[in-house]
């Protein structure tokens, strides 16, 4: 039986190229075909197949990727939505995952019936391929590190064709690539083996609702405290419509506590409450008791299917008064009431394990833009463009996950990774077979 292959001209192409995109601001790039293996020997023979035929390679995991890095002109995209696996080991707390789970909807239920913890990505129908791949942010990230420093191996497709197990002992050189080099990385996992963690026994919240007159208040009071507080905690500061509390947009600020008792998330969320514009909020939640799921079905409130979207971030540095002035176009000029805005706080800075992944600092800033006409193209991604040139003074550099460098180009490891990047790719893919990223990326800022 051969490989189930739908090239150009064949019925069912175009459902094929896009299939399980969730950016329904679909890209015209038109790949050469499109194949949804159901086994690793499919796998290795997809690969295979392009090398004698002349194809690159393109992979699509979960397909959430905001660019769509899957869908390449000319090239084979292998769709791992075919694969599907999830299998616990109880002696050593490690699941094994293909790269299409989902993290939130499928592997966070499986983990919690046996107790167990993965900081899967925040809107639940993320897969874990393309997210661990770029580093993984999820959830805790400022205090349990990023989920690719929990992946302990990989099985992977390389360029020659061959399948085999990547870790910190044997193809290192893949295994470190693997951890960070996104759509860059020179193989096709099929399959994770990630390290679990216990899950915490008491989740609680605190929100703080303020209009958006007290912005520079608040986030400059954020921007002076947030590395102090116990790292058990999630903190992210939004600006978004909420019209069951304003017409206008507002800003959040929000903390999760993901703990071991009542006991400990008070203290851990106590220093909220020295918040300077407290008693002008629009409203409070104070260590309110949550779940993950309540937590997950916010997240995907906040994600809904269907829209068109573009999204762009930033890792920011400098002192308050630097910072907040440059955030202020992304947080108080929302271009519709879908629009959101993050700060998501990475401080203190964990030290980086040695992977592929290598640029963050202790602010991360991300827009995300949604909207349903194609009239609106234009005038949204124009504010985005702006929000992102007004950060451009006290940006380093960005996160992979949440950007297109079909728009900018932006640094998103360090000049030492990348350089390592290029010796792995000229000994595992000096054909370069595997697409790569998109918009010829030189890993620069390109105001620089």
């Amino acid at each position: 039986m051969g490989l189930p292959l739908t090239s150009q001209g064949d019925a069912g192409f175009e459902e094929a190229r896009v299939d399980r995109i969730f950016n329904r601001r679909l890209t015209d790039r038109r790949p050469a075909a499109v194949v949804r293996p159901e086994t690793e020997a499919d796998v290795v023979a997809a690969v295979r197949l392009a090398r004698d035929r002349g194809w690159q390679v393109a992979v699509r995991a979960g397909g959430h990727s905001w660019a769509q890095w899957s869908v390449r002109t000319d090239a084979l995209v292998i769709d791992l939505g075919g694969l599907q696996e999830m299998e616990y080991d109880e002696e050593t707390g490690i699941v094994r995952v293909s790269p299409s789970t989902r993290g939130g909807a499928e592997l966070a239920p499986y983990l919690a019936e046996r107790g167990r913890f993965f900081l899967g990505g925040h809107c639940p129908t993320v897969g874990v391929g393309g997210f661990l791949l770029q580093g993984g942010q999820g959830w805790n990230a400022r205090g349990w590190g990023w989920a690719a420093e929990y992946v302990v191996a990989i099985d992977v497709v390389t360029a020659s064709g061959e399948l085999v197990r990547a870790d910190a002992t044997q193809n290192s050189d893949l295994f470190w690539a693997a951890r960070g080099s996104g759509p860059g990385f020179p193989g096709v996992v099929t399959r994770f083996h990630l390290q679990t963690r216990e899950l915490p026994a008491h989740f609680a919240h605190t929100v703080q609702g303020f209009h958006l007159d007290d912005f520079d208040e608040v986030m400059t009071w954020l921007h002076d405290t947030h590395a102090s507080i116990a790292d058990t905690v999630e903190i992210v500061a939004l600006t978004k419509t909420d019209v069951q509390v304003s017409p206008d947009p507002i800003l959040l600020v929000t903390a999760l506590a993901m703990v071991s008792s009542a006991d400990e998330s008070d203290a851990a969320l106590a220093p909220f409450r020295t918040n300077p514009a407290l008693d002008r909020a629009i409203f409070v939640i104070d260590d309110e008791p949550t779940t993950p799921e309540a937590e997950r079905a916010r997240q995907l409130e906040d994600n809904p299917e269907g829209h068109r979207w573009a999204v762009d971030n930033a890792w920011l540095t400098g002192p308050a008064g630097d910072v907040v002035p440059a955030m202020r176009r992304a947080y108080t000029t929302l271009p519709n009431a879908q629009a959101f805005t993050i700060w998501f706080s990475m401080a203190p800075l964990r030290e980086l394990p040695d992977m592929a992944f290598s640029m963050q600092s202790e602010i991360y800033l991300a827009s995300y833009v949604l909207w349903e006409s194609p009239e609106d193209d234009d005038r949204c991604l124009a504010w985005l463009d702006g929000a992102m040139a007004d950060l451009e003074p006290v940006t380093v550099g960005q996160y992979l996950g949440d950007s297109d460098h079909t728009r900018r180009q932006v640094r998103f490891m360090s000049d030492d990774a990348w350089d390592r990047l290029q010796t792995v790719y000229a000994d595992r893919d000096p054909d370069r077979l595997f697409v790569g990223y998109l918009g010829d990326s030189e890993n620069r800022n390109h105001w620089e």
